[in-house]
């Protein structure tokens, strides 16, 4: 049995966690999950507690159909993925290493689900990643939904905004690209997807294959090369990423 009076959260004894799973148990849109996020998520800071729900999540999950399993999914990934926890605490992929291959096997399915919106479908891709051990791109592959990044030029270090979307497919050192703006707009190179290797390969892959390419498309600019608008050197967007949310 878990003590949890001897754990804590983000605003001090974990005791109240365990009637919070059990009402969030209940229901998957249940505003408990709210609390538990504040608790054990905050601001993507995780603590003793955190690691301690890792079992309830993954039986939340493994009880639930696809449909329903987001939300433990999505806050067991959050956690996992945290680099912002207690000193000295050890990596919950190895203390929880049965639980993390159950709730990759969940995502999976989750993952095929047919008609899994975009969003939602990016999101619990990288929860995958999460479970799965993949650094950085369990936490920034969200910039598919938004449609950018912001990364520093290599050479003269000025901020571009990497954009491949609904705004078109650009660099840009322009905030405000998306209102009428005379600023330099320089045309990002995708990867040719016969070229893509490794990780990239793997999900453009993915993608492709559950039924999304619009996510795979989007993956061969984030895997592609960019140009800086302000001293116009080419850089690997993908590279750009790691350096800046690299530990």
């Amino acid at each position: 049995m878990t003590d949890w009076s001897r754990l804590h959260h983000a605003y001090g004894t974990a005791e109240d966690i365990p009637s919070l799973l059990d009402r969030a148990g209940s229901d998957p849109q249940d505003s408990s999950w709210d609390d538990l996020w504040s608790r054990l998520c905050h601001q993507g800071t995780v603590y003793s507690a955190s690691y301690a729900a890792l079992p309830a999540l993954t039986e939340m999950a493994r009880r639930w159909t696809p449909p329903d399993r987001q939300a433990p999914l999505h806050l067991a990934g959050s956690i996992v993925a945290s680099t912002d926890r207690p000193y000295g605490a050890e990596d919950p992929r190895v203390t929880y290493a049965s639980a993390m291959a159950e709730l990759a096997q969940l995502t999976e399915e989750a993952l095929r689900l047919p008609g899994l919106a975009s969003t939602d479908y990016v999101d619990l891709l990288s929860t995958l990643l999460s479970f799965q051990g993949v650094e950085v791109w369990c936490e920034q592959l969200d910039g598919l939904n938004d449609e950018e990044y912001e990364v520093p030029c290599p050479a003269c270090g000025s901020e571009n905004f990497i954009v491949f979307g609904k705004y078109g497919f650009f660099s840009t050192i322009d905030s405000m690209y998306m209102k009428s703006t005379t600023a330099r707009k320089v045309p990002l190179q995708p990867q040719a997807p016969s070229s893509l290797e490794g990780l990239a390969q793997r999900l453009h892959n993915r993608a492709l294959a559950d039924g999304h390419p619009d996510i795979a498309h989007k993956l061969t600019y984030v895997f592609g090369t960019a140009q800086c608008a302000d001293c116009d050197e080419v850089f690997s967007v993908e590279k750009a990423i790691v350096t800046r949310w690299g530990a």
